[in-house]
């Protein structure tokens, strides 16, 4: 049984999808075992094949390159521990350019501090990019990683968030053993 999914991405993201002479997408259909095809004027992507499971991970891996990842890092999401979820930036700042512009700027820090930090105690993968941001990593850390930025955007202190952060951490590692 055949099944197939569309996926919408940015223009701009379509090259980085696609990869030099198409490696990129030959990688991922060779992976996945699926078709994938792109529609270079209108940024739609047409995803083809018998497994749906590998379909909705293709999905998925599409999407996360879309919202601005690495492919390298993307292609993670073939792990099922693995999880990317956006943080639609609208909903804390508004419509507005510049609650968009301050939203972004406590979520990336002075020179991507912020961000850089969240994403070493968390052990996750974020990118903002236009109103989203994309995480990517181990399930219980992309919820952290997701609460902590939400904090960040609903106006908490950095410190404050920092100080969370590395509480649930030792949090986790404590569960491990």
């Amino acid at each position: 049984m055949e099944f197939s999914y569309e996926v919408k991405i940015p223009k701009d993201r379509i090259a980085v999808l696609l990869g030099v002479k198409g490696s990129t997408k030959k990688e991922l259909e060779k992976a996945l075992g699926i078709k994938i095809n792109v529609n270079s004027k209108t940024g739609d992507v047409i995803l083809e094949g018998d497994d749906s499971l590998n379909l909705h991970t293709g999905q998925s891996i599409i999407r996360a390159i879309g919202r601005g990842f690495n492919p390298k890092i993307a292609i993670d999401l073939i792990d099922e521990n693995v999880a990317f979820e956006t943080i639609d930036i609208t909903e804390y700042a508004g419509t507005s350019e510049k609650g968009l512009i301050r939203a972004r700027s406590r979520a990336i820090g002075a020179e991507g501090k912020a961000r850089k930090y969240i994403e070493q105690l968390t052990d996750t993968h974020a990118i903002i990019y236009g109103k989203t941001i994309g995480i990517i990593g181990h399930y219980e850390n992309v919820a952290l990683t997701r609460k902590a930025f939400e904090s960040l955007l609903g106006g908490a202190r950095h410190s404050t968030v920092y100080a969370w952060l590395e509480k649930q951490r030792k949090r986790l590692k404590y569960k491990m053993y």
